[in-house]
């Protein structure tokens, strides 16, 4: 596994990130129908099925009927898409509102991440920063090996934004960041750019990238002359924020779960 920048472990200040692992259990090994089944994906005739059908591998390797697997520590997948079975895992999605810090406890007092999801009795930690002011999607989770991969910038694993920024837009900015511009810490570029609104003074802007350095989006449109008036982070790989209202908190499904390990390459 790739060693982590230091733009990358700044993401991760003020996380659970470096608490220890929980202890391994020993191993526990279940029919295979068994597993999938209580991880939702049907009865335990119709998951025999799948196995039957070579849907289902086990650690790379297809599986067949009779076979047994740890649900906690074995890779299971289905038609090519990681199946999360280890019920100790947790994969959230959370709106940041304006005025909450990226943080898990703030030692200044101010609105942190955990005031948001004060019932969740273990330790998480957030994917990804997100600047007081900035709004929009994090990911909590307390696995920490999908999270090392989805922040380090090897993985690729894009982010994308909604920016209002002054207008009009000049027909060159969108070229202009796909091109990629300097700045004091390097340069940077954007992989899409699109206008989504204009009215009045103000213009909606999206971008989508794959950059993880501090205050990236604001000091790139700052840097060409269309300082950002507000941010919000719509999508992290796979996932949307889709119409989760801020401060709001919602579990991942099987299948979004499978899609994170799919975009890092599990």
């Amino acid at each position: 596994m790739p060693s982590v920048d230091p733009s990358v472990e700044s993401e991760f200040e003020g996380s659970a990130f470096d608490a220890p692992p929980d202890a391994v259990p020993p191993r526990n090994e279940e029919r295979l129908q068994k597993i999938l089944a209580a991880a939702g994906l049907g009865s335990r005739r119709a998951c025999e099925r799948m196995i039957d059908a070579g849907r289902v591998t086990v650690n790379g390797k297809e599986a067949t009927l009779g076979d047994k697997a740890d649900a906690f520590r074995d890779a299971i997948h289905v038609d090519g898409s990681r199946l999360m079975t280890d019920t100790r895992m947790v994969y959230i999605a959370l709106n940041k509102p304006a005025g909450v810090v990226s943080t898990m406890d703030d030692e200044k007092g101010r609105n942190a991440i955990s005031d948001l999801v004060p019932n969740i009795n273990t330790r998480v930690f957030h994917v990804g920063r997100l600047d007081q002011e900035s709004e929009g999607l994090l990911l909590l989770t307390n696995d920490g090996g999908l999270a090392h991969k989805l922040m380090h910038p090897s993985y690729e694993v894009t982010k994308t934004y909604q920016a209002e920024i002054p207008g009009p837009v000049p027909r060159s900015m969108g070229r202009e960041l796909k091109a990629g511009i300097t700045l004091e810490d390097g340069p940077v570029k954007v992989d899409s750019f699109r206008v989504v609104d204009a009215y009045g003074k103000v213009a909606l802007v999206e971008v989508v990238l794959h950059e993880g350095r501090n205050h990236i989006v604001r000091r790139m449109f700052e840097a060409v002359g269309h300082p950002v008036q507000r941010l919000i982070r719509t999508q992290i790989g796979p996932i949307r924020l889709g119409d989760l209202r801020p401060g709001r908190t919602r579990h991942l499904n099987q299948g979004e779960i499978g899609a994170l390990f799919k975009a890092v390459g599990e």
